[in-house]
């Protein structure tokens, strides 16, 4: 069932999502009011995003577990919508770097407790078709947040974007705050920082999975453009129609999340990341054929979207009480690997090409599979003794 709660947190990661993806096609535009600026300049302030944010869920995402994750993430999309706005007036490139990065800072608290929250408003059983739904943000953002910025650079202003956005956040804080039921407040043990999450008992292995999933994923994403345009010689709108599609079929993945609570987490994780790899293989074989790449990208989207929701749903559950420094480990790690996989992969792509990079993907699936299956064949081993328990207590 979808409710208030649900649709406040997907609106929450649509327009957090659309800060960190809008900067990319209205940088040239950007770039006009700024003399002696270029794009390439603007692009800077994503970069700083980026780290901000990865420091940011470091540090200080334990607050969802200190303060309430309700309230961590009002707090958060208040300094959301203040750097937004300082971003819109920005008067020099200096200013709107700062104002990017202190809105890295917001999102590196506001991502884990939206992540904390949807655990807390889940209702039993449907866990990851809640998780699924709320995920289905990063789908607006990407695909009607990307085009909406652009739409707006061109017919009014690129600070029109920033305007629309900081409205929106002090929209949402209203929203929430109007909103009662949200849950499980602050806990008493909480870290004072995500790093202090590390000692949970088996969440070393949890997080190498999502670091190897992370950077199979942004090391591939960050040269397919590059091997559209400048390999294949396609223009630009053929790149953008391929992300387009990777977009939808992430968000065409959310109605599966109900898969996953009816046959198991176990189970669909062993389908997802043998899909995962299947279709990085694809994407090796097809890099001459547009078409079957287009094809791809969308099976792409929706075998990540459900990978995603496994390692998530599995870190989520891990320790319910430190959940919100959980989560931050989790935003950190994801973006660290927006920058290590752009950096790992660009030598294979210059000397080997885009298949090899398709390649190294599947290959970084790998543990996450053998993870997969190792827990699989647990369970089954358990079903077996629990099977035999029973009968020799029935014979008894």
């Amino acid at each position: 069932m979808i409710t208030r709660h649900l649709l406040l947190l997907t609106a929450a990661i649509a327009v957090i999502g659309a800060n960190s993806l809008a900067l990319s096609p209205i940088a040239a535009s950007v770039a006009k009011a700024f003399p002696g600026v270029s794009a390439a300049d603007v692009v800077t302030a994503a970069a700083l995003y980026g780290l901000a944010t990865a420091c940011s869920a470091l540090l200080l995402a334990s607050l969802s577990d200190r303060i309430g994750a309700e309230r961590a993430l009002m707090r958060a999309l208040l300094v959301l919508s203040a750097s937004l706005g300082a971003a819109a007036l920005s008067p020099a490139l200096w200013t709107l770097l700062a104002a990017q990065a202190l809105a890295g800072l917001a999102a590196g608290v506001a991502l884990p407790a939206i992540y904390t929250l949807t655990a807390q408003v889940a209702a039993k059983g449907r866990e990851s078709q809640t998780l699924s739904f709320v995920l289905t943000g990063w789908t607006l953002s990407l695909v009607v947040g990307v085009g909406l910025a652009a739409l707006l650079a061109d017919l009014l202003h690129w600070r029109a974007v920033f305007s629309l956005l900081a409205l929106a956040a002090i929209g949402l804080v209203l929203g929430i705050s109007r909103c009662p039921g949200w849950g499980a407040k602050a806990g008493g043990d909480a870290p004072s920082s995500a790093l202090k999450a590390l000692r949970i008992p088996g969440i070393h292995s949890v997080l190498l999975n999502v670091a190897a999933y992370m950077t199979a994923f942004y090391g591939l994403y960050t040269y397919l453009g590059p091997h559209l345009g400048e390999v294949l010689q396609l223009p630009t709108s053929f790149a953008g129609l391929a992300i387009a599609l990777y977009g939808v079929g992430f968000g065409a993945a959310a109605p599966l999340g109900r898969l996953v609570d009816r046959y198991g987490a176990t189970a669909a994780a062993c389908a997802t990341f043998a899909g995962l790899m299947l279709v990085y293989l694809g994407l090796m074989a097809s890099t001459a054929l547009p078409l079957a790449l287009m094809v791809l990208c969308f099976a792409w989207g929706v075998a990540n979207h459900l990978g995603l929701n496994l390692l998530m749903r599995q870190l989520a559950e891990i320790d319910p009480v430190q959940r919100g420094a959980i989560m931050g480990l989790y935003s950190a790690i994801t973006y660290l690997c927006v920058f290590v996989g752009a950096l790992l992969y660009r030598p294979i792509f210059t000397h080997f090409g885009f298949a090899a990079c398709a390649w190294a993907s599947a290959m970084l699936v790998l543990p996450a599979l053998g993870w997969a299956l190792g827990q699989w064949r647990k369970k089954q081993a358990e079903l077996r003794c629990h099977s035999e328990h029973d009968k020799s207590a029935k014979e008894v």
